[in-house]
């Protein structure tokens, strides 16, 4: 006997209706079902942040999230920010300062990283270590990566002046 459910949710701005297990973390259904395989799946625990993505334009983890629980909801991953103008200011800082190494919490770490510059536009290093401590690097020691965070605050900031 199944339990499979229909649900119907918005993924990077379209409308898609799948059929899904309840036990179905989202970070599977988002990487086997929808082909999007930048959410990455680090501890499966949702400690590490690796599958950290937007829900309803919040941060969330993936890897602990039901996709059941996203009925009706609004899911945004990496490759949805692709047009996404502080994601791509983001980018850009991540490569200029070395903010990334293998790559593997990279997604993660810039949906995180927007989130900081929008809601946090005054953060200092400490606060942007801060807000970031929930996404993990193995590779980085997170200077290239807070670094980058600040340039994109700084560059922000003389734009708006």
């Amino acid at each position: 006997m199944t339990h499979a459910r229909t649900i119907t949710l918005t993924v990077n701005g379209k409308s898609v209706t799948a059929t899904v297990e309840p036990r179905t973390h989202l970070a599977d259904f988002l990487r086997e079902q929808q082909l999007l395989t930048a959410t990455h799946l680090g501890c499966e625990q949702g400690v590490c942040g690796a599958c950290t993505i937007l829900i309803d334009g919040e941060p969330a983890r993936s890897c602990i999230t039901f996709a059941v629980a996203c009925e009706g909801r609004s899911v945004t991953t990496v490759e949805g920010l692709d047009e996404d103008p502080v994601a791509a200011q983001l980018r850009d800082a991540f490569m200029e300062e070395h903010g990334l190494q293998c790559g593997f919490c990279t997604p993660g770490m810039l949906v995180s990283a927007r989130d900081v510059v929008l809601r946090r536009p005054n953060a200092d290093e400490e606060r942007i270590r801060l807000e970031m401590s929930g996404n993990l690097c193995r590779c980085t020691g997170y200077v290239g990566i807070v670094n980058a965070i600040r340039r994109v605050l700084d560059a922000r900031k003389t734009a708006a002046e």
